[in-house]
């Protein structure tokens, strides 16, 4: 990783040293997550790899949003989940794919929020809703797809 990429990372990260944290443990615990339940597919473009991104920015909101509003959790997790994809690139398809579903992540949690305190939020109101929308996910074949609302893989 280059310095500037690395000062972009910081500047992101040291002002919010908890937000960062957070971010850290949603990392890690939905990358297991996702591992276990989709084995073959969590760590290529596959279907595994949809779930996982879009578990991985719920995780990141309910975990933010316990220590802040909504609004700002949001804030950070595209940020940092944007910036992921600029310091780690792939090809064209699969960033789009990451930022689609990285986006449904977002979109499902701000979804939930208005029927949940954010403080009562638990891992098990993601895992399980996520998988089931597996069933319709779509095959992103091209940069001119649209698959607003759906989950969206590679065809590996």
């Amino acid at each position: 990783m280059s310095l500037k990429k690395i000062m972009r990372l910081l500047s992101l990260l040291l002002p919010h040293p908890l937000f960062a944290l957070l971010s850290f443990h949603a990392t890690v615990q939905a990358f297991a997550i996702a591992q276990k339940k989709f084995p073959k597919t969590a760590s290529n473009n596959g279907i595994g790899n949809a779930f996982r991104h879009a578990l991985w920015c719920c995780f990141i909101m309910m975990y933010c949003c316990k220590v802040s509003s909504p609004e700002k959790a949001l804030n950070f997790c595209k940020r940092i989940t944007d910036m992921h994809e600029e310091l780690f690139p792939n090809q064209p398809l699969e960033t789009k794919m990451d930022l689609h579903n990285n986006k449904i992540g977002m979109d499902y949690f701000m979804e939930l929020l208005p029927g949940i305190h954010r403080q009562f939020f638990e891992k098990n109101f993601f895992i399980d809703s996520l998988a089931r929308k597996m069933d319709d996910a779509k095959v992103l074949k091209s940069l001119d797809d649209d698959f607003e609302g759906y989950l969206v893989y590679l065809n590996d």
